[in-house]
């Protein structure tokens, strides 16, 4: 292992401890998906079923495996927490870096390092490998399997080609079919690109379609042999219902993916949009057959705008949208500006003022948000005086810093300077917001406070709020929790979570039967009650 081999490793090992799995902890589960995947991976631990997801004891068919046998393992390594249940995707995350810096010192050396560190700092997969989701599972093994079918192009090695569907079949127990969809039409939008219809052919090989099939079919006949409605929830429902119909209740307008693109790819966009467009001049421009099949390079970055472009409308097409949908794009932009990098490296072209500025200020800006998450958390606003005036400067300075090293030294010290403010961005969110984020957004604060006044363990129930509470109580409580407006009121004595606004509502739910109200959680706005049993008629 030569010196530069080492340094390499210990780079991106350091990155991707800092911006994956520094802190996982540190705030509690948010939003409703992050606490109900970790307590399906949770239920199937206790039950041993590696096959049926449960929630609440009842088969939850939303989802493939994939996420909860990761977050099974972690459980039974690490036992149950917040931080267990977030380690998979930053493991995920950490995979798919590794799979960038190899691909790039096998068929692209020289650039290896940016490229994969351009990946890991991107915001979109910074926030997905943070989080408790199926999207990074889903991202990762869709990232490798296209950068190992592209090596299968480019080196004609099957080996490549047969990773390429074992990702694929990964995908597919991540998410279900979408993974290799979507690798379908980015292979044929790329195969329309150069008419070379033939690729299309050549790469559905029997050998790799019999792999996919071995690795992604075992689990799903054995679920719809264990839950026969799964195929009706699964795939009719969470699948094609939900890319054709609004019956999610996730409406958005069709340009949405557009600004979320952007700002998952922050602080790279600016360049990911100088090489995008290179990219796409150059092979318009190269119009004959033979100038296009004989420039290796070109190809690849074109392909890259198919696996960046395809996802994004494909999605863009759904009537339901979230924003974590697209994120399987997002690497292929980090890893566009890699080839744009190491091009532009080789013949050390000038850049121009104009991308280094924007650069310079779509980089420092995070840091101004990050340095405030407190305050815009907990009151929503953007603060005064003081706090506003040091977040600033500090952004002011690195603005100026990032665009004056960039002016002086070039693209070489790109990565450098722009990872600088990522990580100051990062360390800033972990330091002065973790506090506001746990109170306003998790149920944590709140489960530990209705656990210090018990002197028993109660059953807990839910009037009026949010599903976030919810599935944050069924988690952090480790309880399956009622709610009042579905008619499951529970008959004996228990806890009731309602908003304060609610009182007069729960009092008409709660008639003739004994209610104390034990104490307000102010920064959700939160009463929580001690209700007795119903009395014995």
């Amino acid at each position: 292992m030569t010196n530069r081999t080492r340094t390499d490793i210990l780079l991106l090992a350091g990155f991707c401890a800092f911006l994956f799995f520094y802190g996982l902890g540190q705030f509690g589960l948010i939003g409703a998906d992050e606490p109900r995947y970790a307590q399906v991976a949770r239920e199937m631990l206790d039950r041993h079923d590696w096959v049926t997801p449960v929630l609440g004891g009842h088969p939850w068919l939303e989802k493939p495996p994939l996420y909860y046998w990761q977050a099974m393992i972690v459980y039974s390594i690490v036992g149950v927490s917040d931080t267990a249940a977030r380690i998979p995707s930053a493991f995920d995350a950490t995979l798919l870096i590794i799979a960038i810096y190899l691909f790039f010192r096998k068929f692209r050396r020289g650039v290896e390092v940016d490229a994969a560190l351009i990946a890991a700092s991107c915001a979109g997969i910074i926030g997905y490998a943070r989080a408790a989701s199926m999207d990074m599972p889903l991202t990762a093994a869709f990232g490798i399997g296209m950068l190992a079918w592209w090596a299968w192009r480019e080196s004609g090695r099957k080996i490549y080609l047969a990773a390429f569907y074992a990702f694929m079949a990964f995908g597919m127990l991540a998410k279900g079919p979408v993974a290799p969809f979507l690798a379908a039409i980015v292979i044929v939008a790329f195969a329309a690109a150069f008419r070379d219809w033939r690729l299309i052919l050549q790469s559905l090989w029997i050998p790799g379609i019999v792999l996919f099939l071995l690795i992604s079919l075992p689990w799903y006949l054995a679920v719809q042999l264990a839950n026969p409605e799964f195929f009706h929830e699964f795939i009719l429902e969470h699948n094609l219902a939900r890319f054709s119909s609004n019956l999610y209740h996730h409406p958005e307008p069709f340009w949405y993916y557009l600004p979320v693109a952007v700002l998952a790819l922050i602080p790279w966009i600016v360049f990911v949009c100088a090489a995008l467009v290179e990219s796409l001049r150059t092979w318009w421009s190269e119009r004959t057959t033979s100038a296009r099949e004989s420039d290796l390079e070109l190809q690849f970055r074109v392909f890259l705008c198919c696996w960046l472009f395809v996802p994004i409308v494909f999605f863009s097409l759904s009537q339901s949208k979230l924003p974590g949908y697209i994120l399987p794009a997002i690497p292929a932009g980090a890893i566009l500006l890699g080839e744009y990098l190491r091009q532009h490296f080789e013949v050390n072209t000038s850049t121009s003022k104009w991308l280094v500025l924007c650069h310079a200020f779509i980089a420092a800006a995070p840091i101004l948000p990050a340095i405030l998450i407190g305050y815009l958390v907990a009151q929503r606003r953007m603060p005064l005086g003081r706090p506003l005036l040091f977040a600033s400067t500090v952004t002011a300075v690195f603005f100026v810093g990032i665009a004056l090293t960039l002016f002086r030294t070039g693209l070489r010290m790109l990565r450098f300077v722009t990872l600088i403010s990522v990580v100051i961005t990062v360390a800033a969110v972990l330091k002065m917001g973790t506090v506001a984020v746990d109170q306003k957004l998790s149920a944590r604060p709140l489960a530990i406070e209705l656990a210090s006044l018990e002197t028993h363990r109660l059953p807990i129930a839910v009037f009026g709020a949010s599903r976030e509470i919810e599935y944050g109580l069924a988690f952090y409580r480790n309880q399956v929790v009622a709610r009042y407006e579905a008619g499951d009121i529970p008959a004996g004595e228990h806890l009731l979570v309602a908003p304060a606004t609610w009182m007069d509502n729960v009092a008409k739910q709660t008639a003739g039967r004994h209610v104390s109200l034990l104490g307000h959680y102010a920064p959700q706005n939160l009463d929580y009650y001690w209700v007795a049993a119903t009395p014995v008629k």
